[in-house]
């Protein structure tokens, strides 16, 4: 049973949203928060898998609760699913560099709500919609000022494992990684959580942020 936290500031959408989640029967709302500090402490009190998470809160906001929350050891295997009102909001990709697991529109079809669910608790990136690639080069376009240790983490990895985030980067999951490396998707699931460990990366999601911020890969056309 995945558990699962909504936190936001607006009791009708926390409702539906748990109208929505309670109808599947692998995943359960097991608190509510109303602020982002709220969130924090539910994630840890209700032991949650994810947290569906608004960015626009009082007393602390989602960009931050969610950086609480994935900076602590203690709640490593809760991930963050970021809810907002537009397909591309300004404050999405700072979510994702907080360590996010990917961002839904909250006109997402019921369906869309449980795979997204689904897909951040395997610690998937929710990162393959078109949207979402638009998002991260719309971001990440802009200048970086790269420090030695951003350099330094391309020397991490092998020649392959750089080949393999460069693929994560453009939203590929591990089938399509397998397919197009023509190798077993069980060893491309291996390079990916090699890369992951070796760059320190929660998961996919902050794994493509790391993979730009550190020039291991480029946005298209620059």
């Amino acid at each position: 049973m995945i558990r699962v936290v909504l936190a936001d500031d607006q009791p009708l959408i926390r409702s539906g949203f748990r109208v929505f989640v309670e109808a599947a029967e692998d995943i359960a709302v097991v608190a509510e928060a109303s602020t982002g500090r709220q969130a924090v402490e539910l994630a840890r009190s209700a032991r949650a898998d994810v947290v569906l998470m608004d960015i626009r809160m009082p007393d602390l906001d989602g960009l931050a609760a969610t950086r609480l929350i994935t900076g602590d050891p203690d709640l490593a295997g809760v991930r963050v699913l970021i809810l907002t009102t537009f397909e591309v909001d300004e404050y999405v990709f700072q979510a994702l560099r907080a360590g996010a697991g990917g961002f839904l529109g909250k006109s997402a079809e019921p369906d869309e709500l449980l795979a997204a669910i689904r897909t951040v608790h395997r610690g998937d990136a929710l990162l393959s919609p078109a949207a979402t690639r638009s998002l991260i080069a719309r971001f990440l376009a802009e200048p970086v000022a790269r420090t030695p240790a951003d350099a330094a983490r391309a020397t991490l990895l092998t020649e392959r494992e750089r080949e393999v985030v460069g693929l994560v980067a453009t939203g590929m999951s591990n089938d399509e990684i397998a397919a197009h490396l023509v190798v077993s998707p069980h060893t491309a699931k291996t390079h990916v959580n090699r890369a992951m460990t070796k760059l320190g990366a929660h998961d996919r999601a902050q794994l493509v942020v790391i993979a730009y911020e550190s020039g291991l890969t480029r946005v298209p056309g620059r």
